[in-house]
């Protein structure tokens, strides 16, 4: 088993609070490492999507009730919100006889629903952490590849397939399960070809600006309707929205968001690239490896990181701005070859942003100043670095 990086965060937090919600899309592997922690104290799973354990739950207060001295497990939370409100009585009883810390581990693959959940109900009771993909840290001190990581995306079965051809054939899988179980069972009614198609022409424009009447006049539906299909695919984090970044600088701004297929081995799927020969003779090359090294350091950057692209009417652009807390902030821009070069657009927007650090991601792997203030670095390396600040603070 890959060691996750999550596991210590999620002990730091039962110790903290009542409740920890790890938040992650299915096959993340939120439920590996939730009977990982478990084997740690007592404890007791119920997976919500079986119906004998969502019996057992019929009376929730007297069943739960049962158990307060051991952590309970829930997985796939959101297939029962009710429980949210016994939870929240569980929690105050505990606390008031001294049971605060640790009771209980809810598990969701639907982020924005349990998000708007949990604080409504759990406000002060819950610690809220987002189980990623496995990333190029976590790979690598396995001994894995950076490469084959960026293939197959960071799903654990289709990462430790035994080859290309059975990881791309489970991320086809993975996809027809998502289109034709999990999202109607969410409540859309949307055809599962028509969301295919969609997702697909995704991974196509992979990271983008977001142009949604281009996308709506290409599946023949309205914009508003595209913008649904957007949220739905942002909620079950499976796509991420990177917003463009706004100050006040007297420039014209480019406004839409930039869109990704968050795991790269899903956009690759969905394009049909089976090897990495295949991915480096493809148009999307440079656009799928820009979203693969973002994903990677947004999952790694500290808490409270606002994270946005810059770009001008002009063209002056920068792929990557992290503002971390301090502040402190940070330009990257992401190249794929071994002999990064500067753009005029780069100067042009440090220039506007001024800021306190500058890296170029690229597929080398040796540190090196490309010129004053900005240095090349391998994307293993500057995520170190991100992890780093997270401890400092």
């Amino acid at each position: 088993m890959i060691e996750r990086r999550l596991f210590h965060e999620i002990q730091g937090g039962l110790a903290r609070q009542a409740a920890v919600a790890l938040l992650g899309p299915r096959q993340a592997g939120k439920t590996t490492l939730a009977l990982a922690i478990a084997e740690t104290r007592p404890s007791i799973y119920l997976d919500l999507e079986r119906v004998a354990d969502r019996a057992k739950l019929a009376d929730p207060e007297y069943f739960l009730g049962q158990h307060t001295d051991k952590l309970v497990i829930l997985d796939e939370i959101q297939r029962v919100p009710a429980l949210f409100e016994t939870l929240r009585g569980l929690i105050d009883q505990g606390r008031r006889s001294n049971q605060g810390v640790g009771r209980f581990l809810l598990l969701g693959s639907a982020a924005m629903d349990l998000l708007r959940q949990s604080s409504e109900s759990l406000a002060g009771r819950i610690a809220l952490l987002q189980l990623a993909p496995l990333d190029v840290l976590e790979t690598t001190a396995s001994g894995g590849d950076l490469h084959r990581l960026w293939l197959r995306g960071g799903f654990p079965p289709s990462y430790l397939a035994r080859d290309d051809r059975e990881s791309l054939a489970w991320r086809r899988d993975f996809v027809r399960t998502y289109l034709e179980r999990d999202i109607p069972q969410l409540g859309p009614r949307i055809p599962a070809e028509t969301l295919r198609r969609f997702w697909t022409m995704l991974a196509h424009s992979q990271g983008a600006v977001l142009n949604m009447s281009r996308i709506a006049s290409g599946l023949g539906v309205s914009g508003q309707t595209v913008g649904r299909y957007i949220d739905l695919l942002v909620d079950l984090l499976l796509v991420r929205r990177l917003p463009s970044l706004h100050r006040n600088l007297g420039k014209r701004l480019v406004k839409s968001p930039k869109v990704f297929v968050r795991d790269s081995g899903i956009a690759h799927a969905l394009l049909g690239l089976e090897d990495l020969d295949g991915l480096l003779g493809h148009p999307v090359v440079g656009p799928s490896w820009e979203g693969f090294v973002i994903e990677t350091l947004l999952g790694v950057a500290p808490e409270n990181t606002h994270a946005g692209f810059y770009r001008t009417v002009g063209g002056a652009e920068i792929d990557l701005v992290l503002e971390l807390p301090g502040p402190e902030t940070w330009a990257i821009e992401v190249k794929l070859g071994l002999s990064p070069k500067l753009t005029r657009s780069f100067h042009s927007a440090r220039a506007d942003l001024s800021p306190d650090r500058c890296f170029v991601v690229y597929g080398g792997e040796q540190r090196l100043p490309l010129t004053k203030g900005v240095e090349a670095i391998s994307l293993l390396e500057l995520a170190q670095e991100l992890v780093n600040q997270r401890t400092l603070r």
